[in-house]
C-alpha cells in the first residue's frame, strides 16, 4: 500500500480519540514520541494544581486532609486506577515510587512462601526491579536468580518464592502473556509481581483474569500523572493478610491512634507507607481521569495502527539507512512503543530533538519511539519519519555535540 498525505488524512479524519488532542498542552511544531518515559501535561491538570496549591493548601493548610480528602486520595486514585486493570475497588493503592512498591510488593509475597529463598527475574528486565531485589537478597537469606528472558518459565520450580517481570517490556515492548506465566508459576508454588509500568494506560490489562498476585507501576508515562508523579500497588483480595515489610504510619490500623506498636490494616490501605505526596497525587488523578474518559479498546486499535505506520514509513522512507527494527513484528505481542537498533542511535536521537522530534535513546544502540494513541495523530507519525529521513540524508547527527552523552538519555 502507498502512503499518501490524502491516506494519512484520511486516518485523522476517521480516528474516534481525536478529540483528546485537545486536552494536552502541546507546543506548535513538536512531535512528541517519549510519551512511554515521560507523559504530556493535561491542561486540567494546570488547573487542578492551582487548586491544590492556591486554595487547599494556602487557604485550607492542615484541614484540607479532610476538607479536600487528602486523606484518602490513595485509594480514591488506587481504585481509578484499577478501573484500567481489570481489578476490584480495594486491590490497588496509589503512593510512593515504582522501585519502593516493588520492594513492598516482593516482601508481601515473601511472608506468604515460607521456606522458599529464591527470588527470580530476568536479566533484560528494566534494571530498578533488579536492583531492588538484588538489594532484599543482601539483607535476609535470599537467592537472586537472574536468567534470560526465554529462561523464565523452565526456571520456574519449587524453589523459587517470587517471580518478578514487567509484562511489556521496555526496549522491545514484547509483551508477556500475563495469565499464561501466571498460570505456571502458580504450578509450582510460585508468586509473580508485575511490573506494569509501559501496561497501564497502552494496553488493556485484566489483572484478575490473569489471576495475578501483586503488579506495581508508575503514573508519570502513559498516565500522565507528571514528572515523578506517584506509582500504584495491586494486591489481590486473597494476598491482603501478606506483611509488606515497610510498615509505615500510613499503613497503620489507625493512624491517628499514634499507638507505638504497628497493627497493619486490614486492606489494601496496609499496602502504604509514609504521608502521601498530595500535589504528585492531585496531578496524577487529572490523568487518571483523563484515561478513564477513553475507551481502552479504542485506544489499543489506534495504538496499533499508529505503529505500523510508523514501521512501514521507516522501511518505506529510510530503509536504506541501515534501522533494525527490534520489537516483535507481530502487534499483538508489541506495546506501545517502537524501537530500532542502529549504530550511530545516540547521536541520532539528538538530532532528532533538535528537529523538535522527541523520543529517547536506551543503551547500546536503541532508538525508542513511544506511541501516544490519546496526542498522537497520524500526521505526527508521518511528519516524524519525513524529519528522522532529513537527518539521515544529510548526515546532520554526525556532529560532536550530538555524539557527547548526556546525563539523561
Amino acid at each position: 500500500m502507498t502512503i499518501t498525505p490524502e491516506l494519512i488524512a484520511e486516518m485523522d479524519a476517521a480516528d474516534p480519540l481525536a478529540h483528546f488532542r485537545d486536552e494536552f498542552a502541546i507546543r506548535e511544531g513538536l512531535i512528541y514520541l517519549d510519551g512511554n518515559s515521560l507523559g504530556c501535561l493535561p491542561k486540567r491538570t494546570v488547573t487542578r494544581m492551582n487548586r491544590a496549591v492556591n486554595e487547599e493548601w494556602a487557604e485550607g493548610l492542615i484541614t484540607s486532609w479532610l476538607g479536600a480528602d487528602w486523606v484518602n486520595s490513595p485509594r480514591r486514585i488506587g481504585d481509578k486506577i484499577g478501573k484500567l486493570l481489570g481489578a476490584e475497588s480495594g486491590e490497588v493503592i496509589a503512593g510512593e515510587s515504582t522501585s519502593i512498591n516493588v520492594f513492598k510488593a516482593l516482601t508481601a509475597a515473601l511472608s506468604l512462601q515460607k521456606g522458599r529463598r529464591v527470588l527470580l527475574t530476568e536479566t533484560t528486565n528494566f534494571p530498578t526491579d533488579n536492583y531492588m531485589m538484588q538489594g532484599l537478597a543482601r539483607f535476609g537469606d535470599l537467592e537472586c536468580r537472574e536468567v534470560a528472558p526465554d529462561a523464565v518459565l523452565d526456571a520456574l520450580d519449587e524453589s523459587v518464592a517470587v517471580l518478578l517481570l514487567t509484562q511489556v517490556h521496555y526496549k522491545t515492548a514484547r509483551i508477556r502473556d500475563m495469565a499464561k506465566v501466571t498460570a505456571h508459576a502458580h504450578e509450582k508454588g510460585v508468586l509473580v509481581v508485575w511490573d506494569l509500568s509501559h501496561s497501564a494506560g497502552a494496553i488493556e490489562v485484566d489483572l484478575n483474569d490473569a489471576k495475578a498476585d501483586f503488579a506495581v507501576g508508575c503514573g508519570y508515562k502513559f498516565l500522565n500523572g507528571g514528572p515523578g508523579a506517584p506509582a500504584f500497588l495491586f494486591a489481590a483480595k486473597r494476598h491482603h493478610h501478606a506483611d509488606p515489610v515497610l510498615s509505615g504510619w500510613f499503613g497503620h490500623a489507625r493512624p491517628f491512634d499514634f499507638d507505638g506498636r504497628f497493627e497493619p490494616a486490614q486492606g489494601i490501605e496496609r499496602f502504604q507507607c509514609g504521608t502521601p505526596p498530595v500535589l504528585g497525587m492531585s496531578a496524577l488523578e487529572e490523568g487518571v481521569d483523563l484515561m478513564l474518559e477513553a475507551d481502552m479498546s479504542a485506544l489499543r486499535q489506534k495504538s496499533i495502527a499508529l505503529s505500523e505506520l510508523f514501521i512501514e514509513l521507516i522501511e518505506e522512507r529510510c530503509g536504506e539507512y541501515g534501522f533494525e527494527f527490534v520489537c516483535p513484528k507481530n502487534s499483538a505481542e508489541r506495546g506501545s512503543q517502537v524501537a530500532f537498533a542502529h549504530p550511530e542511535a545516540y547521536a541520532m536521537m539528538q538530532a532528532l530533538k533538535a528537529r523538535d522530534v522527541i523520543g529517547d535513546f536506551r543503551a547500546p544502540n536503541i532508538m525508542r519511539f513511544g506511541i501516544t494513541p490519546l496526542y498522537l495523530s497520524f500526521a505526527d507519525i508521518a511528519e516524524g519519519i519525513e524529519r528522522l529521513r532529513t537527518i539521515c540524508e544529510t548526515r546532520e547527527w554526525d556532529r560532536e555535540e550530538y555524539r557527547t552523552r548526556a546525563a539523561v538519555t
